[in-house]
């Protein structure tokens, strides 16, 4: 199925890594233009390289900028070509008892999480409207409904999203812009190994056990029972940036497998 995107401007922060990356390479396969992002321009490089050759022939830049850094973020915005297709990604997040996160903590994530996205798409969404066609996406997380204890600052940052999005969409009433939020669930990126390791070894068992128990545990209502593939998150987002998705606008999809309960 041709998804109508090849020649489209894609940016995507946060992907040197991870989901991020992988929506990249999504859209690269659909002849789109990607330009990667990363807070350290050695990460870029390697990711601009590796996608180069994966990807030959295909337009692969690269863009560095310190989200938690107004002014880098400025001098990202100013850089910028002409973009079709926004993809909002970076986050960040600290594990950590709500009385223990001081407001530096707080500060850095609601500036990374929520602010990165407010700005690129303040400075971005106008000449969408004015081209009459566009696509901005959101990636929340399951925490914004699931709101785990040790990640109550991630899981502001990531609910305020929904609101953000629901917003933006709302001043793209009848035009060809669209503004959605995507709600990935447990998803199996460079993190996600870790913290297996590492609950595999709180729980003297092995990754591929500590993986069950997860869903066993602390994911019970999920109806996956295993962590996505990146992939299948990445998938689902190319094809709601694709024009064929014309009529999807101001939603929350989810994809985080059943987790969050609920029929609605």
């Amino acid at each position: 199925m041709d998804l109508g995107l090849a020649g489209k401007q894609v940016f995507i922060s946060g992907s040197t890594a991870g989901i991020g990356l992988a929506v990249a390479k999504a859209f690269l396969k659909e002849g789109a233009a990607v330009l990667v992002n990363g807070r350290k321009q050695a990460t870029v490089d390697q990711t601009v390289a590796l996608l180069q050759e994966e990807f030959p022939g295909q337009q692969v830049g690269g863009a560095v900028a310190d989200f938690t850094d107004p002014d880098s973020i400025a001098r990202l915005i100013d850089d910028l070509p002409l973009i079709d297709i926004l993809i909002n990604n970076v986050g960040i997040y600290t594990a950590q008892s709500f009385y223990e996160a001081t407001d530096a903590d707080w500060t850095r994530q609601v500036e990374v999480n929520l602010m990165s996205g407010v700005r690129l798409s303040r400075a971005l969404l106008p000449k969408m409207l004015e081209r009459d066609w566009g696509r901005i996406q959101f990636i929340s997380s399951e925490c914004a409904s699931l709101v785990p204890e040790d990640l109550i600052a991630y899981s502001t940052t990531k609910a305020a999203l929904h609101a953000l999005s629901r917003g933006l969409a709302q001043l793209c009433k009848g035009s060809g812009v669209t503004v959605n939020t995507f709600m990935p669930g447990s998803t199996m990126t460079e993190g996600a190994a870790v913290f297996l390791e590492q609950l595999a070894a709180a729980r003297n068992t092995s990754p591929e056990n500590a993986e069950k128990s997860f869903f066993t545990e602390d994911r019970p209502a999920s109806l996956l029972e295993r962590f996505a593939d990146v992939a299948e998150i990445a998938n689902t987002l190319v094809y709601f940036a694709s024009p064929l998705s014309s009529a999807t606008n101001g939603a929350v999809i989810k994809l985080e497998g059943g987790s969050t309960g609920g029929s609605l």
